[in-house]
Protein backbone atom coordinates (compact mmCIF):
# COMPACT_ATOMS: atom_id res chain seq x y z
CA UNK A 1 0.00 0.00 0.00
CA UNK A 2 1.60 3.69 -0.71
CA UNK A 3 1.92 6.15 1.77
CA UNK A 4 -0.62 8.70 0.01
CA UNK A 5 -3.29 8.87 -2.54
CA UNK A 6 -3.81 11.97 -3.81
CA UNK A 7 -6.96 12.80 -5.50
CA UNK A 8 -7.65 15.58 -7.81
CA UNK A 9 -11.38 16.56 -8.98
CA UNK A 10 -10.46 18.61 -12.52
CA UNK A 11 -12.92 20.82 -15.14
CA UNK A 12 -11.29 22.85 -17.97
CA UNK A 13 -8.01 22.78 -15.70
CA UNK A 14 -5.76 22.26 -18.92
CA UNK A 15 -3.67 25.00 -17.43
CA UNK A 16 -2.76 24.54 -13.86
CA UNK A 17 -2.39 20.41 -14.15
CA UNK A 18 1.38 20.29 -15.23
CA UNK A 19 2.24 22.87 -12.48
CA UNK A 20 0.34 20.70 -10.07
CA UNK A 21 1.19 17.53 -10.74
CA UNK A 22 4.94 18.65 -10.53
CA UNK A 23 4.82 21.17 -7.67
CA UNK A 24 2.90 17.20 -5.70
CA UNK A 25 5.99 15.31 -6.91
CA UNK A 26 8.51 17.72 -5.23
CA UNK A 27 6.60 17.48 -2.17
CA UNK A 28 6.35 13.52 -2.61
CA UNK A 29 10.01 13.08 -3.12
CA UNK A 30 11.53 15.61 -0.61
CA UNK A 31 9.31 13.87 2.30
CA UNK A 32 10.27 10.16 0.82
CA UNK A 33 6.35 9.33 0.26
CA UNK A 34 5.27 6.66 -1.55
CA UNK A 35 2.02 8.09 -3.39
CA UNK A 36 -0.46 8.33 -6.51
CA UNK A 37 -1.78 11.15 -8.10
CA UNK A 38 -5.29 10.39 -9.32
CA UNK A 39 -7.21 12.93 -11.86
CA UNK A 40 -10.63 12.85 -12.89
CA UNK A 41 -11.48 14.45 -15.34
CA UNK A 42 -15.12 15.24 -15.04
CA UNK A 43 -16.21 15.77 -18.55
CA UNK A 44 -14.11 18.59 -19.67
CA UNK A 45 -14.48 20.75 -23.01
CA UNK A 46 -10.84 21.42 -22.89
CA UNK A 47 -7.15 20.02 -23.08
CA UNK A 48 -7.35 18.13 -19.63
CA UNK A 49 -7.86 14.72 -20.45
CA UNK A 50 -4.79 15.25 -23.15
CA UNK A 51 -2.56 16.85 -20.25
CA UNK A 52 -3.43 14.02 -18.12
CA UNK A 53 -2.81 11.17 -20.55
CA UNK A 54 0.60 13.23 -21.06
CA UNK A 55 1.19 13.54 -17.73
CA UNK A 56 0.27 9.38 -17.01
CA UNK A 57 3.19 9.02 -20.03
CA UNK A 58 5.77 10.91 -18.17
CA UNK A 59 5.18 9.98 -14.11
CA UNK A 60 4.51 6.51 -13.08
CA UNK A 61 2.66 7.36 -10.38
CA UNK A 62 -0.37 9.38 -12.13
CA UNK A 63 -3.22 7.79 -13.00
CA UNK A 64 -6.07 9.12 -14.81
CA UNK A 65 -9.91 8.90 -14.88
CA UNK A 66 -11.79 10.43 -17.86
CA UNK A 67 -16.16 10.65 -17.29
CA UNK A 68 -18.28 10.94 -20.90
CA UNK A 69 -19.73 14.48 -19.49
CA UNK A 70 -19.61 16.59 -16.57
CA UNK A 71 -21.06 14.89 -13.36
CA UNK A 72 -19.64 17.29 -10.63
CA UNK A 73 -17.33 17.36 -7.72
CA UNK A 74 -18.89 14.91 -5.85
CA UNK A 75 -19.39 12.37 -8.55
CA UNK A 76 -15.69 12.99 -8.91
CA UNK A 77 -14.69 12.43 -5.42
CA UNK A 78 -16.78 9.44 -5.40
CA UNK A 79 -14.99 7.81 -8.13
CA UNK A 80 -11.27 8.78 -7.31
CA UNK A 81 -11.97 7.61 -3.89
CA UNK A 82 -13.29 4.21 -5.25
CA UNK A 83 -9.86 3.82 -6.92
CA UNK A 84 -7.54 5.11 -3.96
CA UNK A 85 -5.25 2.50 -2.57
CA UNK A 86 -3.11 4.63 -0.09
CA UNK A 87 -2.94 4.76 3.06
CA UNK A 88 -4.01 8.22 3.51
CA UNK A 89 -5.77 10.18 1.15
CA UNK A 90 -5.70 13.73 0.15
CA UNK A 91 -8.20 15.58 -1.71
CA UNK A 92 -7.37 19.30 -3.41
CA UNK A 93 -8.36 20.99 -6.26
CA UNK A 94 -7.09 21.20 -9.89
CA UNK A 95 -6.58 25.31 -9.50
CA UNK A 96 -3.54 25.57 -7.37
CA UNK A 97 -5.48 27.65 -5.02
CA UNK A 98 -4.67 24.62 -2.83
CA UNK A 99 -1.15 23.69 -1.35
CA UNK A 100 0.89 20.55 -1.86
CA UNK A 101 3.14 21.55 0.58
CA UNK A 102 0.67 21.20 3.39
CA UNK A 103 0.42 17.50 2.47
CA UNK A 104 2.90 16.19 5.15
CA UNK A 105 1.08 18.46 7.80
CA UNK A 106 -1.78 16.47 6.99
CA UNK A 107 -0.13 13.29 6.79
CA UNK A 108 1.09 13.47 9.71
CA UNK A 109 -2.30 14.54 11.52
CA UNK A 110 -3.74 11.42 10.38
CA UNK A 111 -1.53 8.85 10.71
CA UNK A 112 0.81 10.50 14.07
CA UNK A 113 -2.07 12.41 15.98
CA UNK A 114 -4.59 9.47 14.78
CA UNK A 115 -7.28 11.00 13.38
CA UNK A 116 -9.73 10.00 11.24
CA UNK A 117 -10.34 12.68 8.90
CA UNK A 118 -8.42 16.33 9.03
CA UNK A 119 -10.56 18.96 7.23
CA UNK A 120 -8.44 22.09 5.64
CA UNK A 121 -8.87 25.75 7.18
CA UNK A 122 -8.52 29.02 4.38
CA UNK A 123 -8.34 31.15 7.48
CA UNK A 124 -7.58 33.46 5.27
CA UNK A 125 -9.41 33.34 1.24
CA UNK A 126 -8.95 34.81 -2.20
CA UNK A 127 -12.77 34.93 -2.64
CA UNK A 128 -15.03 37.20 -3.61
CA UNK A 129 -17.48 38.41 -0.46
CA UNK A 130 -20.03 37.15 -3.05
CA UNK A 131 -18.53 33.52 -1.94
CA UNK A 132 -17.70 34.14 1.50
CA UNK A 133 -20.57 35.21 3.56
CA UNK A 134 -22.95 32.48 2.20
CA UNK A 135 -19.77 30.23 3.01
CA UNK A 136 -20.02 31.19 6.64
CA UNK A 137 -23.24 31.26 6.48
CA UNK A 138 -23.42 27.37 5.51
CA UNK A 139 -20.62 26.80 7.49
CA UNK A 140 -22.50 28.06 10.82
CA UNK A 141 -25.54 25.50 9.81
CA UNK A 142 -23.59 22.74 9.34
CA UNK A 143 -21.92 23.35 12.62
CA UNK A 144 -25.22 23.61 14.52
CA UNK A 145 -27.06 20.47 13.10
CA UNK A 146 -23.91 18.27 12.64
CA UNK A 147 -22.15 19.20 15.99
CA UNK A 148 -18.65 19.01 14.34
CA UNK A 149 -17.04 21.99 15.09
CA UNK A 150 -15.21 22.70 12.00
CA UNK A 151 -14.65 26.70 10.60
CA UNK A 152 -14.69 25.39 6.79
CA UNK A 153 -16.21 22.35 5.54
CA UNK A 154 -16.36 23.49 2.17
CA UNK A 155 -12.56 23.51 1.59
CA UNK A 156 -11.50 21.30 -0.90
CA UNK A 157 -8.15 20.31 0.97
CA UNK A 158 -8.75 17.45 2.89
CA UNK A 159 -7.43 14.14 4.11
CA UNK A 160 -8.74 10.56 5.02
CA UNK A 161 -7.41 7.40 6.82
CA UNK A 162 -8.33 4.45 3.94
CA UNK A 163 -11.15 3.10 5.66
CA UNK A 164 -13.19 6.10 6.09
CA UNK A 165 -13.44 6.92 2.17
CA UNK A 166 -13.99 3.11 1.53
CA UNK A 167 -17.00 3.27 4.08
CA UNK A 168 -18.48 6.27 2.95
CA UNK A 169 -20.69 7.34 -0.59
CA UNK A 170 -20.46 10.97 -1.47
CA UNK A 171 -23.05 12.20 -4.19
CA UNK A 172 -25.10 14.93 -5.43
CA UNK A 173 -23.61 18.38 -3.65
CA UNK A 174 -22.31 16.23 -0.43
CA UNK A 175 -18.75 17.01 -0.95
CA UNK A 176 -18.92 20.19 0.66
CA UNK A 177 -20.48 17.78 3.85
CA UNK A 178 -18.21 14.97 3.68
CA UNK A 179 -17.08 15.29 7.86
CA UNK A 180 -20.95 14.64 8.40
CA UNK A 181 -21.22 11.80 6.02
CA UNK A 182 -17.93 10.52 8.09
CA UNK A 183 -19.45 10.92 11.32
CA UNK A 184 -22.64 9.18 10.54
CA UNK A 185 -20.54 6.23 9.33
CA UNK A 186 -18.95 6.46 12.75
CA UNK A 187 -15.42 8.16 12.34
CA UNK A 188 -16.09 10.31 15.37
CA UNK A 189 -12.52 11.70 15.05
CA UNK A 190 -12.30 14.72 13.02
CA UNK A 191 -10.09 17.70 13.03
CA UNK A 192 -9.53 20.75 11.45
CA UNK A 193 -6.08 22.37 10.47
CA UNK A 194 -5.39 25.97 8.93
CA UNK A 195 -4.04 25.85 5.32
CA UNK A 196 -2.77 28.30 2.81
CA UNK A 197 -5.74 29.68 0.18
CA UNK A 198 -4.04 30.64 -2.93
CA UNK A 199 -5.24 33.19 -5.44
CA UNK A 200 -6.24 31.27 -8.58
CA UNK A 201 -4.07 31.87 -11.77
CA UNK A 202 -5.82 30.16 -14.47
CA UNK A 203 -9.63 29.85 -15.76
CA UNK A 204 -12.20 31.37 -13.62
CA UNK A 205 -14.27 29.53 -10.67
CA UNK A 206 -16.51 26.60 -11.99
CA UNK A 207 -19.35 27.21 -9.39
CA UNK A 208 -22.67 29.51 -9.19
CA UNK A 209 -24.89 30.78 -6.74
CA UNK A 210 -27.05 27.02 -7.43
CA UNK A 211 -24.51 25.60 -5.41
CA UNK A 212 -25.60 27.35 -1.86
CA UNK A 213 -28.99 26.26 -2.33
CA UNK A 214 -28.72 22.75 -3.70
CA UNK A 215 -25.89 22.52 -0.83
CA UNK A 216 -28.58 23.51 1.68
CA UNK A 217 -31.32 20.57 0.66
CA UNK A 218 -28.14 18.36 0.78
CA UNK A 219 -27.44 18.79 4.25
CA UNK A 220 -30.97 18.32 4.89
CA UNK A 221 -30.55 15.30 3.30
CA UNK A 222 -27.70 14.09 5.08
CA UNK A 223 -29.43 14.65 8.91
CA UNK A 224 -32.69 12.92 8.00
CA UNK A 225 -30.57 10.07 6.34
CA UNK A 226 -28.20 9.66 8.42
CA UNK A 227 -30.11 10.00 11.56
CA UNK A 228 -33.36 7.81 10.25
CA UNK A 229 -32.60 5.55 7.29
CA UNK A 230 -32.68 2.43 9.35
CA UNK A 231 -35.67 3.85 11.33
CA UNK A 232 -38.08 6.10 9.37
CA UNK A 233 -41.17 4.63 11.73
CA UNK A 234 -39.46 6.73 14.01
CA UNK A 235 -39.62 10.03 12.50
CA UNK A 236 -43.02 9.17 10.40
CA UNK A 237 -44.49 7.35 13.19
CA UNK A 238 -43.84 9.82 15.86
CA UNK A 239 -45.08 12.84 13.54
CA UNK A 240 -48.31 11.51 12.70
CA UNK A 241 -49.43 9.71 15.93
CA UNK A 242 -48.56 13.36 17.37
CA UNK A 243 -50.55 14.84 14.56
CA UNK A 244 -53.59 12.45 14.65
CA UNK A 245 -54.41 12.54 18.79
CA UNK A 246 -54.05 16.49 18.53
CA UNK A 247 -56.63 16.38 15.62
CA UNK A 248 -58.73 13.65 17.74
CA UNK A 249 -58.68 15.78 21.03
CA UNK A 250 -59.45 18.64 19.27
CA UNK A 251 -62.85 16.92 17.84
CA UNK A 252 -63.30 15.69 21.12
CA UNK A 253 -63.42 18.66 22.81
CA UNK A 254 -65.97 20.11 20.46
CA UNK A 255 -68.23 17.21 20.78
CA UNK A 256 -67.72 17.71 24.32
CA UNK A 257 -68.53 21.52 23.97
CA UNK A 258 -71.60 21.24 22.42
CA UNK A 259 -73.13 18.33 24.31
CA UNK A 260 -71.97 20.45 27.64
CA UNK A 261 -74.29 23.40 26.20
CA UNK A 262 -77.34 21.51 25.49
CA UNK A 263 -77.13 19.82 28.95
CA UNK A 264 -77.26 23.33 30.23
CA UNK A 265 -79.47 24.85 27.62
CA UNK A 266 -76.55 27.57 26.12
CA UNK A 267 -76.77 28.71 22.77
CA UNK A 268 -74.25 26.48 20.95
CA UNK A 269 -73.22 26.41 17.27
CA UNK A 270 -72.66 22.76 15.30
CA UNK A 271 -69.59 21.15 15.33
CA UNK A 272 -69.07 21.58 11.53
CA UNK A 273 -69.59 25.32 11.47
CA UNK A 274 -66.50 25.61 14.12
CA UNK A 275 -63.18 26.59 12.14
CA UNK A 276 -61.02 24.33 14.61
CA UNK A 277 -63.13 21.17 13.21
CA UNK A 278 -61.76 21.71 10.20
CA UNK A 279 -58.55 22.23 11.31
CA UNK A 280 -59.07 18.99 13.57
CA UNK A 281 -60.19 16.92 10.76
CA UNK A 282 -56.64 18.16 8.51
CA UNK A 283 -54.79 17.06 11.64
CA UNK A 284 -56.40 13.52 12.04
CA UNK A 285 -55.53 12.79 8.05
CA UNK A 286 -52.24 14.31 7.94
CA UNK A 287 -51.06 12.29 11.08
CA UNK A 288 -52.75 9.27 9.52
CA UNK A 289 -51.08 9.54 5.84
CA UNK A 290 -47.45 10.12 8.07
CA UNK A 291 -48.00 6.85 9.80
CA UNK A 292 -48.83 5.35 6.82
CA UNK A 293 -45.43 6.84 5.15
CA UNK A 294 -43.58 5.45 8.25
CA UNK A 295 -45.25 2.45 7.93
CA UNK A 296 -44.58 1.73 4.48
CA UNK A 297 -40.36 3.72 4.68
CA UNK A 298 -40.14 0.71 7.23
CA UNK A 299 -41.21 -1.85 4.86
CA UNK A 300 -38.81 -0.43 2.51
CA UNK A 301 -35.99 -0.25 4.80
CA UNK A 302 -36.16 -3.88 6.21
CA UNK A 303 -36.12 -5.41 2.72
CA UNK A 304 -33.49 -3.40 1.06
CA UNK A 305 -30.06 -5.26 0.90
CA UNK A 306 -28.22 -2.63 2.76
CA UNK A 307 -30.76 -3.25 5.93
CA UNK A 308 -27.93 -4.76 8.28
CA UNK A 309 -24.72 -2.87 6.58
CA UNK A 310 -22.97 -1.83 9.71
CA UNK A 311 -19.79 -0.10 9.82
CA UNK A 312 -16.76 -2.51 12.09
CA UNK A 313 -14.41 -1.03 13.47
CA UNK A 314 -12.17 -4.05 14.80
CA UNK A 315 -12.71 -8.00 14.59
CA UNK A 316 -10.37 -10.61 16.69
Amino acid sequence: MKDISVVVPSYNEDESLPELEAWIDRVMQENNFTYEVIFIDDGSTDKTWQVIEALEQKNENVRGIKFRRNYGKSAALNVGFEAAQGRVVITMDADLQDSPDEIPGLYSRIVDDGYDLVSGWKKKRYDPITKTIPTKFFNAATRKMSGIQLNDFNCGLKAYRHDVIKSIEVYGEMHRYVPVIAKWAGFKKIGEQVVEHRARKYGTTKFGMSRFINGFLDLLSIFFVGKFSKRPMHFFGAMGVLSFFIGFFMTIWLIAEKLISIARHLPYRDVTNNPLFYIALIAVVVGFQLFLTGFLAELVSRNSPERNAYQIEKEV
